[in-house]
């Protein structure tokens, strides 16, 4: 595994684990690298983890801002569409609420837990992991957290939503005069967002923070 020097994020002095390529699956030790370097596979060459500089407030500050962001599209219009003197004014939860009333059930609640319950439960848990970790500690249930949070990642689907979203407005252009409100762009950027929560901080270097502050409680406690 090539990188370059050592010391970075803390780590336990006895603790040690490996790590395999996702390209190739040849298995590396896995060295704490400083920041703003990367591990590469020695094999292929591909990224095994990163160690992103401020990754700890990256995180937090992109979590926090998509907690706002849900806020706005659940608060505000997602589009409004004038046709024949007749304005329709659409919200994200007035769509899923029609779509029950029509029996769209299956839609009705794809959305809300891929497009809103998800996303939610991911930056809580991102949060209740990492905001306790800037000041060395970990909060009871950070393994269970953080086990939770790589489960609930890949089915994290507010893209898709987006991405039907854009193909529906590309047919209602040519029916009616649509404006853009602003849950649309607080979608757009809640995609951003977290995008950038979930890549702030790679889960090698969260797994050693939590690891290391829960060992550190445990010797406190046997100290006191």
């Amino acid at each position: 595994m090539s990188h370059e020097h050592h010391a970075a994020w803390p780590r336990l002095q006895e603790q040690h684990h490996r790590v395999a390529c996702h390209f190739c699956d040849t298995l590396h030790d896995a060295d704490v690298i400083e920041e703003g370097l990367a591990a590469h596979c020695a094999q292929c060459g591909h990224i095994l983890y990163r160690n992103r500089w401020n990754s700890l407030h990256r995180a937090l500050a992109f979590g926090v801002t998509a907690l706002c962001l849900i806020a706005l599209i659940l608060i505000f219009p997602f589009m409004s569409m004038e046709a024949a003197g007749n304005t329709e004014v659409v919200t994200v939860l007035g769509a899923i609420f029609n779509l029950w009333k029509t029996n769209g059930l299956f839609i009705a609640a794809s959305v809300v837990i891929f497009v809103l319950a998800l996303p939610i439960t991911l930056v809580l848990l991102l949060v209740y992991l990492c905001l306790p970790l800037l000041f060395g500690k970990a909060l009871p249930g950070s393994i269970q957290a953080m086990r939770l949070f790589q489960s609930f990642l890949p089915w994290v689907m507010v893209e898709v939503f987006f991405l039907g979203a854009i193909v529906s407005l590309l047919k209602l252009v040519k029916l009616a005069d649509v404006s853009l409100g602003i849950g649309f762009w607080s979608t757009a950027a809640l995609m951003v967002c977290l995008a950038g929560a979930v890549g702030g901080i790679d889960r090698t270097e969260l797994w050693d923070r939590i690891e290391l502050a829960r060992s550190l409680k445990e010797r406190r406690k046997k100290g006191a």
